[in-house]
């Protein structure tokens, strides 16, 4: 058996320069193929309604740059469409919440990413990859929707894509749910159909204390140093339409 100071001077530095190696993007990138489902269903946050019962999933572990994952806080995410939106629903366990109260109602609400929250980032632009939108909510059910234009450094908060959100926590079981419905026409004036391919990525931010102490989760880990890990759309998956 190995006494605390053995492991403190044997394993513990392997420890910490994983927890510092920086990830490397392989291609193809992650892909999440979604079903559809017909009529226009209300969107709540309940994983075990009808409404999510046949969803695909998706698990949001990974940390966006280094070789790291949160089992701990691993999130799950369903999704599927249908002829109007994309509906997503994430589900994530945490340790304790990072909050921004008092909650405003629903939102808009500026700087949502300075405490816990799941973000979106969608495009249907394959060649100018740099144009997208993005999505936020938090758990107390705030949220905010941009457009993106990396080119003109343009994260306009004044677009509105006219999604719904729904957002709540279970104190009890330590999981906090958040739903969204985004309208198809909001990222592509392209018809949506079996087959069609979006670039895409999702993420997480979790934990209190300032950026190096919270956690950075990405469905596709964007592994970028000196640089904001979510903005780099060269590095994200895709959401594939499947029939």
């Amino acid at each position: 058996m190995k006494t605390a100071l053995s492991f403190l001077s044997c394993c513990l530095p392997a420890l910490l320069a994983q927890s510092q190696e920086v990830c490397k993007v392989t291609q193809p990138t992650a892909s999440f193929a979604i079903h559809h489902q017909s009529g226009e269903p209300e969107l709540n946050a309940e994983p075990s309604s009808a409404l999510w019962s046949s969803a695909a999933r998706a698990v949001i572990v990974k940390d966006c740059t280094h070789v790291i994952e949160y089992t701990d806080i691993s999130s799950t995410v369903r999704g599927f469409w249908t002829d109007k939106d994309l509906y997503l629903l994430f589900e994530c366990p945490y340790k304790v919440l990072n909050l921004w109260l008092p909650p405003m109602g629903g939102g808009p609400r500026n700087k949502l990413w300075d405490r816990d929250v799941v973000e979106m980032f969608l495009g249907d632009d394959w060649t100018n990859i740099r144009h997208y939108r993005e999505f936020e909510i938090a758990p107390t059910g705030d949220w905010i929707d941009l457009a993106i234009n990396l080119d003109k450094e343009s994260y306009d908060q004044t677009w509105r894509s006219g999604w719904k959100t729904v957002a709540r926590i279970d104190k009890t079981k330590k999981v906090w749910y958040a739903a969204a419905r985004i309208p198809l026409s909001a990222i592509s004036d392209q018809h949506v159909k079996a087959g069609t391919k979006w670039r895409a990525n999702l993420y997480r931010i979790d934990g209190v204390g300032g950026d190096p102490q919270r956690h950075f989760l990405c469905w596709q880990p964007t592994c970028v140093v000196n640089r904001d890990p979510n903005h780099v759309p060269e590095n994200f998956g895709s959401i594939i339409f499947e029939q």
